[in-house]
């Protein structure tokens, strides 16, 4: 019995998993808003108090670097300790992944109808795989092969200094710099990064905002807000917006793509990308991924594909905690 946790700014999903015949069996799951929360044990206490089963091992993937088995998260006040888990739950330990970690151990259980391909691509299963993931934070994360199988190496690569690749995402740049000083690709990736690129636009002036947009903004997700509008062609300043968010999200794929040489394909996770698959299916993503010069060619011969289902972290922890059991 594997007591598993995807811990996000936004949810943190928590369930319990056996493994039967060597397939993962969720036996129970409950979503948590994770602001409401002062810290995970708060989490895990309302979880199994819920689902009173005792775990024999526990696994939890977090948004945010692991450091000796710790974690300070970025996107909520929690300070998350491996060892003061495991004391907390009875076990001898508790493993924790970065987030992206968690979900690339689940990609490799999901089946190809959970992924929608944006670049068919030529795989090469000798090769490295990269993983790129736009939610509440960015998340980066290079597979490599190892016996058959693949392991992850977890990146905090989401920080690094975004880099513009056009004329107005240089503008962006300096509004953003203007505002937060360091600008990371995660100020522009994710879903306060798209609220980000909007407010951009709208105080440059260029773009008319309809009257009605404002307090649809103010009683709604703005970031979920300015997506469906987007995607509904009802306002241009939103439809814009998603323009510069999906070349972005496309540029900083290729980017990791070559740091990885990921010849093995690149997958997009994390929440928004399902929900904006029409956007990332219209060639804007792909045009940016493989706009590197001298290395289009290569790039074009990259796999790309969309992760659909949303608790790939929630069973990649599930599984690392299984294996880690048996020390395989």
């Amino acid at each position: 019995m594997i007591l598993a946790g995807d811990i996000g700014g936004t949810k943190t999903r928590i369930a319990l998993f056996t493994l039967d015949a060597g397939k993962l069996v969720q036996r129970a799951k409950k979503i948590f808003p994770s602001k409401d929360y002062p810290s995970l044990e708060a989490v895990l206490n309302d979880f199994t108090a819920a689902y009173p089963l005792a775990p024999t091992g526990a696994c939890f993937g977090v948004a945010g670097p692991v450091i000796d088995e710790t974690v300070k998260t970025p996107n909520l006040p929690w300070f998350i300790d491996g060892r003061a888990l495991a004391r907390h739950l009875g076990l001898g330990s508790v493993a924790l992944l970065n987030d992206l970690e968690a979900t690339g151990y689940g990609a490799g259980t999901l089946d190809s109808s959970e992924y929608t391909v944006l670049n068919v691509g030529s795989c090469d299963p000798r090769a490295n795989m990269a993983l790129i993931a736009a939610g509440t934070g960015l998340g980066e994360a290079i597979l490599y092969p190892v016996g058959g199988a693949y392991r992850v190496l977890a990146s905090e690569g989401g920080h690094a200094d975004y880099a513009p690749h056009t004329p107005q995402h240089i503008e962006l740049l300096s509004y953003l710099a203007a505002r937060f000083g360091h600008v990371s690709y995660e100020r522009v990736i994710s879903g306060p990064g798209i609220f980000n690129i909007y407010n951009f636009l709208k105080d440059s002036g260029r773009y008319e905002v309809p009257a009605w947009l404002p307090d649809r903004l103010a009683k709604q997700d703005p970031t979920a807000a300015i997506s469906l509008t987007a995607l509904a062609g009802e306002a241009e300043i939103c439809v814009h917006a998603l323009d510069i968010f999906a070349s972005s999200y496309g540029a900083e794929a290729g980017n990791l793509a070559l740091r990885a040489k990921a010849l093995g394909g690149v997958c997009v996770g994390g929440g928004i990308a399902p929900k904006i698959l029409k956007k990332l299916l219209d060639g804007t993503f792909m045009k940016s991924f493989v706009g590197k010069g001298r290395y289009a060619e290569l790039l074009a011969r990259v796999p790309v594909q969309v992760i659909l289902n949303e608790e790939t972290a929630l069973r990649g922890a599930a599984y690392y905690g299984a294996h880690a059991q048996d020390g395989s």
